[in-house]
């Protein structure tokens, strides 16, 4: 399966390298990029800004570094070493960095992330966090397309 493959070959790592790995994280960001992208979108569908399989945008990958990262320097250190060019346009192909952003983006959030098998929990957490209450995505959404990913319902 494509999420299994992806949650063992950059997710983990990129988290562990950082020293931001946890269950919890690896099973949210995971989410996210199943949620976002389906693991295969690299551009918002509809022309929009989203860039990468966690679809994060310009404005969003920007002012986390301008408004929290200039402010932790070993944090921006452990981001960086996914990349030499700490741009938006480095998020739509380089996976450990978009995953290393998407991480910062919840690690940004006061409210404890959701137990690692709650999967209601990360949908929830997600749509308040990441996609915002105004975004078009849907909790329902988010649990069907995580339990489709990973119980192979899409011929992953």
């Amino acid at each position: 399966m494509i999420s299994m493959e992806f949650r063992e070959s950059v997710i983990k790592p990129t988290l562990e390298k950082m020293g931001l790995w946890s269950e919890s994280a690896e099973s949210l960001i995971l989410g996210t990029a199943i949620q976002e992208s389906r693991l295969k979108y690299r551009k918002q569908i509809g022309g929009g800004p989203a860039l990468g399989l966690f679809q994060m945008e310009p404005f969003t990958h920007d002012s986390i570094r301008k408004d929290y990262l200039d402010y932790r320097s070993e944090l921006k250190e452990k981001v960086d070493q996914f990349t030499d060019n700490p741009v938006a346009e480095e998020l739509e192909n380089n996976d450990e960095y978009a995953c290393a952003m998407c991480r910062i983006h919840y690690l940004r959030v006061k409210e404890s992330l959701p137990a690692a098998h709650d999967i209601l929990g990360a949908a929830n957490y997600w749509k308040s966090h990441y996609n915002t209450p105004k975004g078009a995505g849907t909790v329902s959404e988010f649990v069907e397309n995580y339990e489709r990913a990973n119980h192979g319902l899409d011929g992953d």
